[in-house]
């Protein structure tokens, strides 16, 4: 963050490290700009080219005024500072980032004023500030050298009239960027261009930069200090001292103000004041965020910001360098307390756009041509960019990224706080999403209509006054003081928005006196309290949402050493609490920003503060948390979506103006130094050379250098002391501090040395912190989602939730996309990813074209014996983009890369499919360059093995977030064949259901036989049908039935089972019962519960699953066991139903106390395999008199029906009338829905109904009231055996108090099972 790298006591105590001047090298002369020559190096290389022919620099097409010249740092001052020591390649490729620009007096001169920042590898920051300004070339050798290079150049371009020789145009990302970025040609008259420049009759100027370096970005009084520096140099007399006295006076003799304190120094005709925020408020932000609002609009900020949070790709573009590092240093100010921890450039030079290539999150700004269209910007990689186009107030935004929490209400208080400054809130085009290409132009249509239409459009608040705002225009109209200050502000263009507003203006006047501010101070003042006011509303929400972070932060380890040695295993806070504690909307963002590095480092440096001072922002956040607690603000909005206002703008505004009207310090003046006499001579217009002798040593008596000399010789003595404790201790501090480190990417790039050595150095370490993260990336995955599985086997507690598993895959795409883009040879589409799967598929279809036989040798998923039925599904990637190019849901490519990633990450094929992509070598070769990541063998090897472990687990990614789409299913029913007909001369249909929908009754064609054929060759013949619908979802349940005609309409169904063609997960529906009148419970339909099938062989191939088995339908053989008395298999004890009772019941409670999106089928736990119903009919099948001899079998809803029946002949002869007035209502409900279930259309057979009565009382909470009734009933002696557990009042009245637990939930039933039903 700005200034972190100067905290209190430790940093130097000088306002500026070095003054530094770069211009043009007189004895070396005109030098092409080596960078330029990289460039071209570079793009020869990417071309397949000789890059020796590229090397040389020169340019002959381009006019000499447009090429690019080498700068030189031509001085700096002092020659070094220890603890900075001057970085001379740098300070010139940013103080010039286009090299030295030369002019004729024909063109315009304006200086310029612009500011940069260089971060050292440890984070730590330092700031530049240039004034750039024209001087006249005296020298002739330069003279002349221009005058050579134009006739050469003018002789080229005659010869280049002919069209033969004009180059191809390369389809190359870089190129077409290197094209768009080509310096500006400045405005010129029509006659001065066809001359260029002509020595006799022009003037020649060259650029020159004068650079203060300071520790902390006090931007304000260094530009004000330059500007001044510089108007001493052009005006006609000479200034009071020599310019030497003024640069050793801001060198020397101006410390940094302390914390908390305002510092006046002198310039040289004016004094200029800076203050320094206290410990305890927002660091140093002196960018004035009012302007970046204004370029971007408030809407446009808030999702840069967004993205920004989120570590996506975000690239700033503009002409202007001030305006890049303006909105760049805003943004960044912003994110407090966290901050950005990934590259940061916010200008970046012209030789290091290779770095746009970077396949990490980056911050970086690219200087545009003026005027140039954006459409022909063709950048490295677009999936997860976010590209910010600042001069016309523009933003593209990557696809399917989450908003801020209450996003409008924020919006509406910045905007509320920018119009009480009278700074419109409302610029900025509507920010666009990314589209295919081609789908629309780039430039903003806003930018085509008349100016006085955009400002119509811009002014959101034309005509739309809020009730608020009509009061105060009554208020303001009825105040004759306030109306004549209304009429004077109309009067000069201002807007009157608050009545906050008028009355500080009000005030204002007031108070102009004798020693009223200069119109620069008060622009600077108010600057500063906007700048403030509007970090404080950003720094209040993150107060409000994660007010109890510390909360959920662990402490694992006894000490730092142990800490940071075993880092990277340990958990350090714990997310799925967090979200579960968080209101809904807010879910989206958080569960993504959590699992950022920024997140991340912040959560470190709590757990560090244990035993290390508190990192600074940190100590200011934690305070505001400590004193909202004390206010308690927080406790009634705990989990409250509500939002909440910033409740110190005032205080924060008011600390910033008093520091500013009453001055803590003021510096030393300038005055004259111990020089030569006829030093320091003064010509107009031209900076002279400063005399380096005095320059380069401070004074000896000044208290400020005191104190630093005092801190440096405390630390040359520390170090003295430490250096004999060992070669241990050493190896030791190194190991920690990687671990401090770990997990930060390449934070910089270097800006020196770039060597085309250096460029492939950073790329192996690209490729390196791929490879790293797609490591942590997966097994995080497989650590939660095994953890979660765990729970569901019954072990521990869940530490993911549905959300966050999103946000994981989420996340993998992304790196997908991140891998795919690095090196790419040629740019076509926004995703890598896909482009690269579509010439696989075009090779493909060729090559099938060729060959005789059309179907590929891609081998095929074996057959389990569960699967016999099932025809296979073949392993084809392209088949899976066919399925992904048929969803008209998904618009872009990018889409349908995440779509494809998702679908063959849930058919545990996506390391199998990506290493088949690769293994095309001749298409990665063509699309690639060298150094990319899927040309480095070992590393992507490894890359396919850690997703190949993605494999152990179960993920439904893909149905669970394409719930619209279409999709094939494929029925296929199995009859028992030993005991009964393979055929049947019945009408069958099914209908299946799913988590998000049910497909309909679907009739099946009779006898649409199928024979196939097991491993002993034995014949399985089966019904099958193929159909399509919208995604079920997870299919929970299917209804099979038929109509009972013809003559073998008996049929006994062994199982269903139902495939999705898309995905090939099949269910499998186990019945093992009769369908069919006169025989088993006389039942034509069947509610079957499902289970995943696994095909065998998964887990030799590498696609185990990992996932518990869901519930299913009851099976055949314990159907038998409690039906009959001569079951097979052992009848359960008394205990042990008791015990699957409590069990059922508990199932349904913790299925009701997961989040809703995450609950599943609640049918499967009334009517599954281990369910309610299952339990209930063992509770009344104990001690059941059920099979008699030479008589047909007895089922439970006889029992039901028969006391049914006692009891209505019982109301009719009277005796229930003597009985309490709520059990008789009881009485009646239970015999209405007895005989809603017998007078419904629908065979379901008596257990069918039996199972239908106990989900009807379960959901309308009547089955504790009925099971009195039926222990009461006088039939239970002739159907029950004496050791009946319905007969044994305890375990009734257990069972009561059990089911009543359940009253406390909403139960809901399936249409599959209420369906005719007519309560």
């Amino acid at each position: 963050m700005s200034g972190s790298s100067a905290a209190p006591g430790t940093a130097p105590c000088r306002f500026a490290h070095y003054f530094a001047i770069c211009g043009i090298d007189t004895d070396t002369g005109l030098e092409p700009d080596e960078l330029a020559a990289l460039y071209q190096w570079l793009e020869a290389d990417r071309q397949g080219q000789d890059p020796g022919d590229a090397a040389s620099g020169e340019n002959l097409e381009q006019s000499p005024l447009k090429r690019t010249f080498k700068s030189k740092v031509l001085a700096h001052y002092p020659e070094n500072v220890e603890w900075n020591p001057f970085d001379q390649d740098a300070v010139n490729m940013l103080c010039m980032p286009k090299g030295l620009s030369f002019r004729t007096q024909a063109d315009q001169r304006d200086p310029q004023f612009h500011s940069f920042i260089i971060t050292k590898e440890d984070g730590s920051r330092t700031y530049g500030f240039v004034h750039t300004f024209y001087e006249e070339v005296t020298s002739p050798q330069i003279c002349s050298a221009m005058q050579t290079l134009h006739l050469m150049h003018n002789a080229q371009s005659a010869t280049a009239k002919n069209p033969s020789s004009a180059s191809s145009s390369s389809s190359s990302s870089m190129d077409s960027l290197a094209s768009s970025l080509d310096e500006a040609e400045p405005p010129t008259s029509s006659s001065q261009r066809a001359g260029g420049y002509d020595s006799s009759r022009d003037t020649l100027y060259v650029s020159k930069a004068m650079c203060l370096i300071t520790p902390m970005p006090f931007m304000h009084a260094c530009r004000r200090f330059l500007l001044q520096l510089h108007r001493a140099v052009t005006s006609a007399t000479a200034p009071p001292l020599p310019l030497e006295s003024y640069v050793h006076n801001i060198l020397y003799e101006v410390p940094l103000p302390a914390p908390g304190r305002s510092l006046k120094f002198h310039g040289v005709y004016e004094p200029i004041v800076c203050q320094r925020p206290g410990l305890g408020e927002l660091q140093l932000a002196d960018f004035p965020l009012a302007e970046a609002f204004s370029l971007l609009g408030v809407e446009n900020l808030v999702q840069v910001f967004t993205c920004t949070l989120l570590e996506m790709q975000i690239l700033l573009y503009s002409h202007d360098y001030q305006r890049l590092m303006t909105v760049a240093e805003g943004i960044t100010t912003l994110l407090f307390p966290f901050q950005w921890q990934h590259v940061y450039v916010p200008i970046l030079p012209a030789s290091l756009l290779y770095f746009l290539d970077a396949p990490v999150p980056y911050l970086m700004g690219l200087q545009s041509k003026e005027g140039a269209d954006r459409s022909k910007l063709e950048l490295p990689q677009e999936a997860n960019l976010c590209f910010v186009d600042i001069d016309n107030h523009y933003i593209e935004l990557p696809e399917d990224f989450p908003q801020f929490p209450n996003k409008a209400e924020f919006i509406q208080e910045l905007s509320e706080v920018l119009l009480s400054f009278n700074v419109s809130a409302n610029t900025g085009a509507p920010p666009r999403t990314r589209t295919s290409p081609g789908s629309a132009p780039c430039t903003p249509a806003r930018e085509r209509r008349p100016v006085a239409l955009r400002q119509l459009e811009d002014d959101g608040r034309n005509g739309n006054l809020a009730g608020e705002d009509l009061a105060l225009l009554q208020l303001l109209q009825g105040n004759p003081t306030l109306e004549r200050l209304q009429a004077l502000t109309k009067r000069t263009g201002v807007t009157v928005a608050r009545v906050d507003a008028l009355r500080a203006g009000v005030r204002a006047q007031g108070s102009q006196g004798p020693a009223a501010r200069t119109a620069a101070e008060e622009e600077e003042l108010r600057n500063a309290k906007l700048n403030v006011q509007l970090r404080e509303v950003f720094a209040s929400r993150f107060t409000t949402m994660f007010a109890d972070y510390e909360a959920f932060v662990i402490q694992s380890a006894p000490d730092l050493e142990s800490w940071l040695t075993n880092r990277e295993q340990m958990h350090n806070f714990d997310k799925a609490s967090f979200l579960s504690d968080q209101p809904e909307p807010y879910l989206p963002f958080l569960s993504h920003f959590i699992e950022t590095q920024m997140f991340a480092t912040f959560v470190d440096n709590k757990i560090m503060s244990q035993w290390e001072e508190k990192e600074p922002l940190l100590r200011v956040f934690d305070g505001r948390i400590d004193k909202a607690r004390l206010y308690n603000v927080r406790a009634p909005s705990l989990r409250s979506s509500s939002y909440q206002r910033c409740s110190i703008l005032k205080e924060s505004a008011q600390a910033i103006e008093q520091r500013l009207m009453k001055i803590d310090h003021t510096a030393i003046h300038p005055h004259l130094l111990d020089m030569k006499i006829g030093q320091g001579k003064y010509e107009q217009g031209f900076f002279p050379k400063l005399q380096a002798d005095v320059l380069n040593t401070g004074p000896t008596s000044n208290k400020w250098s005191h104190r630093t000399a005092t801190a440096q010789r405390r630390k040359d003595r520390h170090r003295q002391q430490t250096e004999h404790l060992g070669l241990d201790n050493d190896l030791k501090e190194k190991y920690m501090q990687e671990a401090r480190s770990l997990g930060k990417n390449l934070r910089q790039p270097k800006l020196s040395d770039l060597s085309p050595a250096v460029i492939a150095q950073t790329n192996w370490k690209f490729v390196e912190g791929l490879l790293k993260e797609c490591r942590m990336k997966t097994k995080r995955m497989l650590v939660e989602k095994m953890g979660r599985e765990a729970v569901e086997l019954g072990h521990g507690e869940a530490n993911i939730n549905g959300l966050e598993e999103n946000t994981l895959i989420a996340s993998l795409c992304d790196l997908l996309e991140r891998i795919w883009s690095h090196g790419l040879q040629v740019k076509q589409g926004k995703s890598a990813l896909w482009s690269h799967l579509l010439h696989y598929q075009a090779r493909e279809e060729k090559l099938q074209q060729q060959a005789e036989s059309p179907v590929s040798n891609v081998p095929e998923r074996r057959k389990s014996d569960c699967c016999l039925a099932m025809p296979s599904l073949r392993v084809s990637l392209t088949q899976d983009m066919r399925h992904i190019q048929s969803m008209s849901e998904i618009k872009t490519d990018v889409g349908r890369a995440r779509a494809w990633i998702r679908l063959s990450l849930e058919k545990k094929l996506l390391s199998q499919h990506l290493k088949q992509l690769l293994s095309r070598h001749a298409v990665t070769r063509k699309l690639y360059k060298r150094y990319a990541f899927l040309r480095s063998e070992e590393e992507k090897e490894q890359f396919l093995f850690h997703l190949l472990s993605l494999n152990t687990v179960d993920y439904f990614c893909f149905t669970s977030v394409f719930t619209t789409i279409m999709i094939p299913y494929r029925v296929i029913i199995i009859p028992i064949k030993k005991l009964s007909n393979a055929m049947t001369t019945s009408n069958p249909w099914v209908c299946v259901s799913g988590e998000l929908r049910d497909s309909g009754v679907m009739q099946i064609p009779k006898n649409v036989l199928e024979m196939t054929f097991d491993s002993a060759f034995r014949p399985h013949t089966h019904i099958s049908a193929l159909f399509k619908c919208q995604n079920l979802g997870k299919l929970t349940t299917v209804q099979l039935g038929h109509d009972n005609a013809g003559l073998l309409a008996k049929w006994l169904v062994d199982c269903v089972m139902v495939r999705n063609e898309i995905t090939g997960h099949t269910y499998r529906f186990p019945c093992g019962r009769w369908l069919g009148k006169g025989v088993d419970d006389g039942s034509l339909e069947r509610v079957l519960i499902g289970e995943l099938a696994v095909p065998s062989g998964e887990e030799d191939s590498g696609r185990g699953c990992g996932t518990p088995p869901l519930q299913r339908s009851p099976s055949q053989a314990r159907r038998i066991s409690i039906t009959s008395l001569s079951g097979r298999g052992s009848k359960p004890t008394s205990a042990q139903i008791q015990e699957a009772i409590g069990e059922a019941v508990i199932n349904i409670i913790k299925h009701f106390h997961k989040p809703e999106k995450e609950r599943g089928s609640l049918t499967v736990l009334l009517c599954g395999e281990n369910s309610l119903v299952a339990a209930l009919e063992q509770f009344f099948h104990f001690g059941f008199k059920a099979a008699r001899l030479f008589q047909k079998t007895v089922f439970v809803w006889d029992f039901v029906e028969k006391a049914v029946a006692y009891m209505e002949s019982a109301d009719q002869m009277g005796d229930l009338q003597e009985t309490v007035e709520p059990l008789g209502m009881t009485c009646q409900s239970l015999c209405r829905y007895v005989n809603a279930i017998n007078s419904t259309s629908r065979n379901i057979g008596k257990d069918g109904k039996f199972q239908l009565l106990v989900c009807l009382g379960a959901r309308d909470r009547l089955l504790p009231q009925w099971l009195p009734l039926l222990v009461e009933c006088p039939v239970i002696p002739r159907m029950y055996e004496e050791t009946a557990l319905l007969r044994d009042r305890a375990s009734v009245n257990a069972l009561i108090g059990v089911l009543e637990t359940l009253h406390d939930f909403p139960v809901t039933l399936e249409a599959s099972l209420v369906k005719g039903i007519d309560l």
